[in-house]
């Protein structure tokens, strides 16, 4: 990929532990006052490997190897401390548990998370943007409406591209001849090493034979299909360009009958230890609607579009109040900002009504009015939809039945990117993130 994504993640990776393992070597030296020599230093760090597996496992649930974790650099210092403090309590647990490894380092782990800390912050603001500062290679973005804007934003103001469009040319204001002469004169002029360019508007079809030509022309000339970029970069579907013959092309691929039948087991499972594990919690939850809340019933079922359109009737524990038309009750906001709201609807996830991962099912009547407001909405029906999804750990909001126009658009354009490329590796990860979203609240 002309991003370097994979090896930005693996350098990324790769940082990390080096310095965390310089940050144990230093820890070790800073508490006993001496160079720690190697049978101190192997006796710590022969338990801390299994700890950094996890601790990466922790870094990567935080953000911290997303594409665009580099941008954002006035959060990494506060998401590495945070995702530091959860691995020195995990440290902890695990030296208490597991006492095998005959050391109870208490200080240590106190100066180490000060240490590492240090390390990481070091390494992701300062010596990681050096290794990658390198020359941009020149780029020509042909396309139209506003997912073009959106992509040569993107890339022209973040430097771990290593491409920059130095010119674009909107398809809907030329006609096939300016095309042509636009190509011919710009690649000339600028040095372009790389076009990206919408395949699929037939303008561009029509200059496929200069494209062709400029690979014999210049060695280290690149061609990329501007809808694959854009999906790579935002991990969304650009709805506004993709015709009906996109969606029959992928429509005609959509059974993955082994990943299907896997999901399904594992959504048994889950929902079964899950839904074990929540009994507890139960309880303590018809006591508060009862005594503290409106005292009205304690469970909501309410009916939402599930796969192919049918009716489904999820379970919720009730959240609004039974006097105020849509008034969130104070246990029920309670409930919804520590997601108790949603335990019930494992048992929808045993039935076979919602996966654990999918689209959010929506209401009949909300689904009905954005079936005729936006294109294509219905596509999202295609499959089972599930209790969190690609489009919630993309939103920062709670999922709300009244919303934007564009927001909703936004929402099916991560929910498309699910259906198409759908594995049991993008469900893990999902699940990874929604970890991170329920911990954190936000999104669900």
């Amino acid at each position: 990929m002309i991003t370097g994504r994979k090896n930005e993640s693996l350098l990324l990776f790769l940082g990390d532990i080096l310095f965390l393992i310089a940050a144990l070597w230093v820890t070790l030296a800073l508490r006993y006052f001496a160079v720690p020599n190697s049978e101190i230093f192997y006796e710590h760090l022969a338990p801390f490997v299994l700890l950094f597996v996890v601790w990466v496992l922790v870094f990567f649930i935080a953000g911290l190897y997303d594409k665009h974790t580099v941008i954002f650099k006035r959060k990494l210092p506060s998401i590495i401390l945070n995702a530091q403090i959860a691995n020195i309590i995990i440290a902890a647990l695990f030296f208490f548990l597991i006492p095998y490894f005959g050391i109870t380092p208490k200080t240590n782990l106190f100066i180490y998370l000060f240490i590492s800390f240090i390390f990481i912050v070091f390494w992701r603001l300062s010596l990681f943007p050096i290794l990658e500062n390198k020359k941009r290679q020149n780029a020509l973005l042909i396309a139209g409406g506003k997912e073009m804007l959106e992509l040569k934003e993107e890339v022209n103001n973040n430097k771990r591209y290593n491409f920059q469009f130095i010119s674009s040319l909107d398809l809907d204001t030329v006609d096939d001849e300016e095309l042509k002469n636009y190509i011919s004169e710009r690649v000339k002029e600028n040095n372009i090493s790389l076009i990206v360019a919408d395949t699929s508007n037939e303008k561009v079809s029509s200059v496929i034979p200069i494209l062709y030509d400029l690979i014999f022309i210049k060695s280290n000339f690149k061609f990329l299909d501007f809808q694959k970029m854009y999906e790579d970069t935002f991990d969304r579907v650009p709805l506004s360009l993709v015709k009906y013959n996109w969606f029959l092309s992928n429509v005609s691929s959509l059974p993955k009958i082994t990943h299907d039948l896997i999901k399904r087991l594992v959504d048994i499972i889950v929902s079964i230890i899950l839904g074990i594990l929540s009994l507890p919690f139960y309880p303590f939850v018809i006591i508060l609607v009862k005594l503290l809340g409106d005292k009205g019933p304690v469970f909501f079922i309410q009916e939402r579009i599930g796969r192919d359109n049918k009716s489904i009737y999820i379970f919720k524990f009730r959240s609004m109040s039974i006097y105020e038309s849509e008034k969130v009750t104070k246990v029920g906001n309670i409930l919804r900002r520590t997601r108790i709201d949603e335990l019930p609807q494992l048992w929808n996830v045993l039935k076979g009504d919602l996966s654990l991962i999918g689209p959010r099912p929506e209401m009949p009547s909300r689904a009905a009015f954005y079936e005729k407001e936006i294109p294509h909405y219905n596509f999202r029906h295609l499959i089972q939809p599930g209790l969190s999804g690609w489009s919630l750990i993309h939103s920062t909001k709670h999922p709300r039945f009244k919303v934007e126009y564009d927001e909703t658009r936004e929402k099916l354009s991560y929910d498309i990117y699910y259906i198409k490329n759908r594995s049991l590796l993008l469900d893990l990860y999902i699940g990874l993130k929604t970890v991170k979203t329920l911990f954190s609240r936000t999104g669900l």
